[in-house]
């Protein structure tokens, strides 16, 4: 049965950080592309090893091999991906005993984290979770949200972070401000229509009230 526990969302700073891939196939290809675009210093072990996974660019190692007990142990994060329910529990066994997480894919009793349905837009990034539960419909969620989000996103993005930048080099706290009028539908129309100075001055109005 899927997790019925409530998640605790967070996002994850993996640069530089040892991950594990137990599996070399597609589903193993798409996880281990992903740790790698977090930054992360990503190992594979598996049986077998689909050329295309080892073709990723970044990887730090790949092993053809069965996956031994006690290999999860020397790392931060492992990611379970060979269809097979009793190496994914050897795997999550193994973490569990050594406070490493696990993730098996598709495979919800064995796992101490669930891997969101992800979009990004530059720094922002939207992610969407059904605790195990629809896989699919958290695709379909994340469908929508990218149909929405725009370059201008990552633009407004950049802006916000500069002005708070400017407040913290004022010696401001950045804590308590209201930024929702520098926000919304108006703002994004005008970096949009290429208008971005107009909407550095928009910003800085509204944080100067």
């Amino acid at each position: 049965m899927p997790a019925a526990t409530p998640v605790y969302p967070v996002a994850l700073l993996l640069g530089g950080r040892r991950c594990l891939v137990v599996g070399g196939g597609h589903v193993a290809e798409r996880k281990a592309a992903g740790l790698l675009a977090a930054g992360a210093e990503v190992h594979v072990v598996a049986t077998r090893v689909m050329p295309v996974m080892r073709e990723l660019p970044g990887l730090a190692s790949v092993e053809e091999r069965p996956y031994r007990a006690g290999d999860a142990a020397g790392y931060w994060l492992v990611v379970a991906a060979t269809g097979d329910a009793t190496v994914n529990q050897q795997v999550f066994d193994d973490g569990e005993a050594a406070g490493v997480w696990v993730n098996s894919a598709d495979d919800p009793e064995r796992c101490s984290f669930m891997l969101p349905a992800v979009t990004r837009r530059g720094p922002v990034t939207v992610a969407v979770s059904t605790s195990g539960y629809s896989p699919a419909l958290a695709s379909w969620l994340k469908a929508q949200f990218a149909a929405q989000m725009g370059p201008e996103l990552a633009e407004l993005a950049e802006l916000l972070a500069g002005a708070r930048a400017e407040l913290k080099a004022q010696g401001r706290s950045t804590e308590g401000i209201d930024w929702r009028p520098g926000l919304g539908p108006d703002m994004l129309e005008l970096i949009r229509q290429g208008r971005r100075a107009e909407a550095k001055e928009r910003l800085e109005a509204c944080l100067s009230r």
